[in-house]
């Protein structure tokens, strides 16, 4: 396909700009791609459509507080530096953008606030990447002890053009969040409460774990018309042997398998085997690209939110549900006003 065809007109009055007021008190799509019939629900409904056996795949990975601010040595001017990945623990190495970056050349120091957090710039990666080497005295968990206290919540604010607030450090993460790593929380998963998920768990879905670190490969624009030219960056996951377990039991029980975010659906056909089942993996990478046509193997059935024009989580909706059904789909949302990206409401897809 073509990125021309994943482009739509999205009134800016309807992106989310702050959370809503409870978690669970989005709207909620329902789209079958058996009848093609489309349904206007609240996502605490979301319990009536799942019952015993079915499963609901988590991503519990955790957003750490990935933007900085920090001062170029002698000049004093204010840099932006925004935490991809770590590369060396060891060496305390990071993978990092830079704004502005112009500003900044190999060799420059740059100071954070009046804490004892120093880094050096080691290496060009691309326009506004860098590698950079922290220098700090304590240990590693006293580095990112420093880290969390003048980091910011990395809301995305190419988009969400406001301060971040102390409300965001809250809402932009799951209740599932246990291993930190991502620098955006899995959307569709800020939806669930502690009492949604007991109200699932009663009637017998069982809710299990897969960890993707969602990185600037989710985000990354596409910049080819044809997709299949796209390379998407890799990003550190992982399935443990039990949720497989969970999951190829359900497989082989004809039950709802249910990935909560794209990126837990990205991890689901990222490890299949010979026999179309889930495999485990202890520490991955995968840089696969879902976009229509795809053949999905375990996942089927998918929450997902609205998404921006032309994104490649769009793209992964599409390959589910089925590129013509989505894009009216879509075209219903926005005439009912549903709110878009990473703060609005959600879709099902059955």
């Amino acid at each position: 396909m073509k990125l021309s065809q994943f482009k739509f007109d999205l009134p800016q009055n309807l992106i989310a700009m702050h959370p809503g007021e409870e978690r669970d008190g989005a709207k909620m799509m329902v789209v079958h791609r058996d009848s093609g019939k489309i349904e206007h629900k609240m996502f605490k409904d979301i319990v009536d459509y799942f019952g015993e056996g079915d499963v609901m795949v988590t991503n519990n990975t955790k957003v750490f507080p990935a933007r900085l601010y920090g001062s170029k040595e002698k000049t004093g001017a204010k840099i932006e530096v925004f935490l991809l990945r770590e590369l060396n623990r060891e060496m305390r190495l990071w993978d990092v953008l830079v704004d502005p970056a112009r500003k900044i050349r190999v060799g420059n120091k740059l100071y954070f606030g009046e804490s004892d957090l120093v880094a050096e710039v080691i290496d060009n990666t691309t326009s506004r990447g860098r590698t950079i080497r922290f220098l700090f005295d304590g240990d590693h968990e006293e580095m990112m002890q420093t880290i969390h206290e003048l980091g910011e919540t990395p809301i995305p604010k190419e988009v969400i053009d406001r301060d971040v607030t102390e409300l965001d450090r809250e809402r932009f993460q799951t209740i599932f969040a246990e291993e930190e790593g991502a620098i955006s929380a899995p959307t569709a998963g800020m939806h669930f409460t502690k009492n949604v998920m007991r109200r699932m768990e009663i009637e017998g879905v069982t809710f299990t774990p897969i960890t993707l670190h969602i990185g600037i490969g989710t985000f990354r624009g596409v910049d080819v018309e044809d997709l299949t030219k796209h390379k998407t960056d890799s990003e550190n996951f992982a399935i443990p042997q039990k949720t497989c377990d969970i999951v190829n039991e359900a497989l082989d029980n004809n039950k709802r398998i249910c990935a909560i975010g794209s990126t837990a659906l990205k991890s689901l056909e990222s490890s299949v085997s010979a026999k179309d089942r889930l495999n485990p993996v202890d520490n991955g990478w995968t840089d696969k690209f879902i976009f229509p046509p795809f053949d999905f193997k375990i996942g089927n059935a998918v929450l997902t939110n609205f998404h921006l024009p032309q994104s490649i989580v769009l793209m992964s909706a599409c390959a589910f549900g089925g590129y013509d059904l989505i894009t009216r789909a879509y075209q219903e949302a926005i005439k009912e006003e549903y709110k878009f990206f990473t703060y609005g409401d959600v879709m099902l897809i059955l």
